[in-house]
């Protein structure tokens, strides 16, 4: 039942591009046919006590349409719609959402800015995540914060959203995104929203960025699923707080940067098992819960084919009462064959505190307080 869903999915997806580039031949505008294959092995030295060999991507495999109509007086009617799918098995990563990347449509302007709506990503991900080794070129999901706590690398998004991005302006740049509850009496029951901003002067960027989401959830389920925050985000809790600021600075070939941020669980009820890679997840019965993380990172273009990344990261995290410090370092070589075609090696070995297991983003807990995971691999775009 699931294979069949899937591939009426995959027929309903190919229409729609077949729709959007006829309609593009009769208007003054455009629309692009975009992706991303990413294939690979890693190697884990202890996953529930047992090391492994598997199948797995640096990152999600995607496609995607992206497309534009001028409509007059310097405005533009935009969309993109965004699909992620496993290119082990050619299944779509979420299964409850065709377009489960991004899913827009809105106005855009060159002096006034763009709005959108939709199913989008928040200020996080548009403002501090590209500052980060996880949301840079050289980033992979294995890189992330603990649990992606502070969601730089992009592990949910928002539903039912309306998002505002200014023009850059002497190098400032502004946005902000609401996720609507869509229940009616309950305005604040499943709401999301965030603010962001970057600036960039020469070699210096900085950006800073807020997220908070307002969820009624129980153990069994939340009261309002069809709200702006749906299952593909990590936490849940009554509230959720996320801070982050970051800067990094190039010189030639070389960026070095650093990244803070701290996310707050009020009224804790879990951290679910399908985004943290814990066999039974973390139940947080009501209680709070404090993420901390401090990353420092750099980035060497050595040739215009061959770059390297490496980042460290600090995280001190109270979960439930118990007191835990992570310690990642990850590093990432990438060698461009051509334009389009990359290989890459990757890895990240995780240390913490207190009995906890070490689980590096996207593999299962070790058994044990330390993990590594190494992977090869190559990335195709088109």
């Amino acid at each position: 039942m699931e294979h069949r869903r899937d591939k009426a999915c995959i027929a309903i997806g190919m229409a729609v591009c077949c729709t959007a580039f006829s309609c593009a031949a009769h208007a003054k505008g455009g629309v692009v046919f975009y992706g991303l294959l990413d294939a690979g092995s890693t190697f884990t030295n202890n996953e529930f006590g047992k090391s492994s060999w598997k199948q797995s991507m640096s990152s999600d495999s995607y496609f995607g349409l992206r497309g534009y109509e001028d409509i007059g007086k310097g405005f533009r009617a935009v969309f993109t719609l965004e699909s992620a799918f496993d290119v082990n098995n050619g299944g779509l990563k979420e299964k409850s959402h065709l377009f489960g990347n991004k899913a827009f449509a809105g106005l855009s302007s060159e002096e006034l800015g763009t709005v959108t709506i939709g199913r989008q990503t928040d200020s996080m991900v548009d403002y501090v995540a590209p500052l980060s080794l996880t949301g840079s070129a050289y980033g992979a999901d294995k890189f992330a914060h603990p649990y992606d706590n502070d969601n730089l690398s992009n592990s949910f998004r928002t539903n039912n959203s309306v998002k505002y991005e200014s023009p850059e302006l002497y190098g400032l740049k502004l946005g902000a995104m609401y996720g609507f509850s869509n229940k009616p009496g309950h305005f604040a029951d499943n709401r999301a929203y965030s603010v962001g901003a970057s600036y960039q002067l020469g070699g210096l960027s900085l950006a800073a960025a807020y997220l908070q989401q307002n969820e009624s959830r129980t153990v069994e389920g939340p009261s309002n699923p069809d709200g702006a925050v749906g299952h593909d985000s990590p936490f849940h809790a009554g509230r959720r707080q996320t801070w982050g600021a970051g800067a990094a600075y190039t010189v030639g070939p070389v960026t070095a940067g650093v990244v803070l941020s701290q996310t707050h669980l009020s009224n804790g009820i879990s951290i679910s098992p399908e985004a943290s890679g814990k066999p039974a997840g973390i139940d947080l019965h009501g209680k709070s819960a404090d993420f901390k993380n401090a990353e420092v990172n750099l980035r060497y273009e050595i040739t215009p084919q061959l770059g390297v990344g490496g980042a460290y990261t600090y995280t001190r995290a109270d979960v439930a009462g118990s007191r835990q410090n992570w310690q990642q370092y990850s590093m990432e070589t990438d060698y461009s064959m051509s334009k389009r075609t990359s290989v890459y090696l990757q890895g990240a070995y995780q240390r913490v505190n207190n009995g906890a297991n070490a689980t590096i983003s996207g593999m299962d807990a070790s058994g044990k307080g330390t993990q590594v995971a190494v992977s090869v691999g190559m990335k195709h775009m088109f």
